[in-house]
């Protein structure tokens, strides 16, 4: 069961965290995995350590948010490994994101994070999809947060509406391409692991009912179930993985 050989999954912001472990649970799970990120060392190392446990990995550094960019990788990876059947966007903060509320921040800095959750998810969605549907298989899923689905005072506005407009996005998709045997499916995270400093994370872990934050091995496993054969009839949906914090 969720058995992803012969499958090859592109990984966006795949080089720490969260995009680490969703590349390191695909890998595991039997597919090869272009591990993306915007900085190649880190890229490289995710793809080294999958290689050494056996599996097949290729570090893919580009920008998500150029589009030729993402076109020329997405070719690269089809040469090396094979086309890509399961795109997981992942990548999503920004290079020295800060907390800031929306009256007391720059303009200047509005559209990168626009530009990084939803635009980065478009672009690549758009040089993966027209090959799934013609292959008559795909899975995308795109690594969203709650910040996108319920308002919050802590200063993240323009980072959720990034993150807000890139669950619609998905919708749309998935509609659009369900008849093509390709599904796309969103999960809002909710606080996760790399959240701060030691004590900021326990305090963290007491707001959340199960009693932890989330770990990239959670946000792996999850990934592997949607990117299955067996996740066939699930398409259209934001699921929330976060522990109990946001219910539905």
């Amino acid at each position: 069961m969720f058995d992803l050989t012969g499958r090859v999954a592109l990984v966006t912001g795949g080089g720490q965290n969260q995009g680490a472990g969703i590349a390191r649970a695909l890998a595991a799970g039997g597919a090869a995995v272009a591990v993306n990120d915007l900085v190649g060392e880190r890229a490289e190392t995710v793809a080294k350590e999958i290689a050494a446990r056996g599996g097949r990995a290729l570090a893919a550094p580009f920008d998500v948010t150029d589009l030729a960019a993402v076109t020329a990788g997405v070719a690269r990876v089809a040469r090396e490994l094979g086309p890509v059947d399961v795109l997981v966007n992942n990548a999503g903060v920004p290079e020295g994101m800060s907390v800031a509320q929306f009256r007391e921040m720059d303009p200047g800095a509005w559209r990168r994070y626009v530009d990084l959750n939803l635009y980065g998810v478009v672009n690549c969605c758009k040089a993966v999809i027209d090959g799934m549907c013609a292959r008559g298989f795909g899975r995308v899923i795109t690594i969203s947060s709650g910040a996108g689905q319920t308002g919050l005072a802590l200063g993240v506005s323009l980072y959720a509406a990034g993150k807000g407009g890139a669950i619609a996005f998905m919708r749309h998709l998935a509609l659009e391409s369900a008849r093509f045997g390709v599904t796309a499916n969103t999960l809002a995270l909710g606080l996760m692991s790399n959240a701060g400093n030691a004590e900021v994370t326990a305090a963290l872990a007491k707001t959340v009912p199960v009693g932890r934050l989330g770990t990239p091995e959670d946000v792996g496993a999850a990934c592997v179930f949607l990117a299955s054969h067996e996740a066939a009839w699930l398409t259209g949906q934001t699921i929330g993985l976060n522990g109990g914090n946001l219910t539905s």
